[in-house]
């Protein structure tokens, strides 16, 4: 399977049709702003191409947009299934979120082929 390189890339997966958004709580550990495998500056000189936005419904970046479908939480680890919508089409995939001690964030698909550490910028 080809990897399509969203903010952190999904991989193709078929989902059962008529799944709704599955939205995170407003004070969920993952929401923000973020920078894709190098640190934030926050200071308004980050690359577009490496920024990251996730708020509760969505995962933003310059090569697209992924909705949350399906998520499983707890204190460290986020598992969700997202829709992706990319200039070449719409993408179903699974990935993975997990929160490391030093304030960053590990992303990975299901397939482990595309992996990320996710910098959180400073507000």
């Amino acid at each position: 399977m080809k990897i399509i390189h969203l903010l952190i890339g999904c991989v193709a997966l078929v989902f059962a049709a008529g799944a709704t958004a599955a939205p995170l709580s407003g004070s969920f550990w993952l929401l923000g702003d973020f920078t894709q495998n190098v640190p934030c500056k926050g200071d308004g000189s980050d690359p577009a191409e490496v920024k990251v936005k996730v708020t509760p419904t969505e995962i933003d970046s310059k090569v697209g947009a992924c909705t949350f479908l399906d998520t499983k939480e707890d204190s460290k680890t986020l598992k969700a299934q997202v829709e992706c919508q990319f200039p070449a089409g719409p993408l179903m995939g699974e990935i993975t979120f997990t929160k490391k001690s030093d304030t960053t964030i590990d992303f990975v698909d299901r397939d482990k082929t595309y992996t990320a550490t996710l910098y959180r910028c400073p507000k």
